[in-house]
């Protein structure tokens, strides 16, 4: 006896709420953790031999991710997922931190990276940091076609808002 009334979903594909770039930001921070600074520094010169603007850059740079990301947090707490793809129960929030930026949790990871490439004067970070900027750019776009089909709104605010660093970018 089966009932005909009651439909099973169909299952989710696969990918389709953003899973692999998930995967994708994990190793890519993954990887900027593990690479090594290049070029190598002497001992004498690093990080003893720091200059105080190099501290000076890092502190800035990571306090500044660090309040860009826990206002972010806090302020989408309710709807907070790893994945870029909206919940169900969205709701835009335009106020807070992210009436200065779109994507705060993601500028408060570039300028972390930001903060350590130019503390240890590795190139091989800074050029991580350009592909994490690629990434973050291309990540963003495909969250902001879904916000903007949950929410028409968005459109307006996008073009008013900063994407990652407030007054900057």
């Amino acid at each position: 006896m089966t009932n005909t009334d009651t439909q099973t979903p169909a299952p989710r594909q696969s990918g389709k709420r953003g899973e692999y770039l998930v995967v994708l930001q994990f190793i890519l921070m993954a990887t900027f953790v593990a690479t090594p600074v290049w070029p190598e520094h002497t001992e004498a010169a690093f990080p003893p031999g720091a200059t105080p603007l190099r501290w000076a850059v890092i502190a800035v740079c990571w306090s500044a991710a660090l309040l860009l990301g826990g206002l972010g947090s806090h302020h989408i707490r309710e709807y907070l997922t790893p994945l870029p793809y909206p919940v169900d129960h969205n709701q835009l929030v335009t106020t807070g931190v992210y009436g200065l930026v779109r994507h705060p949790l993601y500028g408060s990871q570039l300028l972390a990276a930001l903060g350590w490439a130019v503390f240890s004067t590795s190139l091989s970070h800074l050029l991580l940091l350009l592909v994490a900027v690629i990434f973050f750019s291309f990540k963003a776009s495909k969250e902001e076609r879904w916000l903007t089909e949950k929410h028409p709104e968005y459109a307006d605010y996008a073009k008013k808002t900063r994407k990652f660093i407030p007054w900057i970018y």
